[in-house]
């Protein structure tokens, strides 16, 4: 039998794609759930509560590798200020409790790899490429992403390899963003937001899980890595190849900014505002991404 990774958040997109590569790869999967899930021949869930601290260890104690996708949706709500501690708690608290009960058992990872965000760089314009060394920023989509890497931190402290993943916009066939986007672009009322100028990191969710994979195989790979395509795409050129795909050009006007602020609140600062990611130090460990040009992969999205 092959070696067992755990993954929380591993019902979501991501997690569902990533859990189909590692099977395809001859691992087993488990899969720590807030809901009770029947086992499979490769994949076995188990329960935890992150708000009352509640898991079942054995998730834990059976993996060889853990890949920690979990934490509350940024763009589901309104940025209220008990959504933001809940953004946060979700990311910090789940990560405490995975260390807690490492540390309990003495338990050792063959590696501990983490989601995170470009959002470390902070929701704000800039014209400079962000890499790993860029100092984070001080606004709420910064903090959280600080408060996220420091958590992971109590797994290094424990002896434990820790790879941090960096994300930028992730896209999959009618999931993630294109499954809010479709609904309008598919109708002709694709438009791009605020001045359009904004840049726009995204990713294949392929080359994103392909990278996790990477992170944990390869011994070399520690602390941060962006994981995005550094291809200036803006806010404007994103919607324009995403228009392209549906077989039209973009004839509305941009939606203004503060159109976006006024029904999005603080929120909006994720579309509105961007800078470009590097993604050399990835290449440097010999990823290649698969999908690199946004026009096909944006047709491939919708096949």
């Amino acid at each position: 039998m092959g070696k067992n990774v755990l993954i929380t958040g591993g019902t979501g997109f991501i997690g569902r794609y990533l859990t189909k590569k590692l099977l395809e790869r001859g691992y087993t999967v488990s899969i720590l759930t807030r809901n009770s899930r029947p086992n499979t021949d490769k994949i076995s869930y188990y329960i935890w509560d992150v708000s009352t601290q509640n898991i079942e260890e054995a998730a834990i104690l059976n993996a060889d590798y853990i890949i920690h996708l979990a934490g509350e949706n940024l763009t589901e709500k309104r940025w209220t200020n008990k959504r933001k501690a809940a953004i946060i708690d979700s990311r910090v608290k789940s990560t405490e409790l995975i260390a807690e009960v490492l540390k309990k058992h003495n338990k050792k990872l063959e590696a501990f790899v983490s989601a995170s965000a470009i959002g470390y760089y902070g929701a704000i314009d800039g014209e400079g490429i962000c890499t790993e060394e860029t100092l984070p920023a001080n606004d709420f989509i910064g903090t959280v992403c600080q408060e996220w890497e420091k958590s992971v931190d109590l797994i290094t402290g424990l002896g434990i390899r820790t790879v941090k993943i960096r994300t930028g916009l992730v896209l999959g066939k009618n999931e993630g963003i294109l499954k809010k986007l479709n609904a309008l672009f598919k109708r002709g009322l694709g438009a791009a937001l605020g001045s359009g100028k904004q840049y726009v990191p995204w990713i294949h969710v392929h080359d994103l899980c392909m990278m996790y994979i990477e992170a944990m195989e390869n011994n070399k790979m520690t602390g941060p890595y962006n994981a995005t395509i550094n291809d200036s795409t803006t806010n404007l050129i994103f919607c324009k190849a995403l228009a392209n795909s549906y077989g039209y050009l973009i004839w509305l006007p941009n939606v203004p900014a503060f159109v976006i602020r006024l029904y999005f609140g603080e929120m909006a600062t994720i579309v509105l505002t961007g800078r470009r990611v590097s993604s050399d130090k990835i290449k440097k460990q010999g990823f290649r991404f698969q999908f690199r040009n946004l026009n096909s992969t944006l047709k491939i999205c919708r096949q």
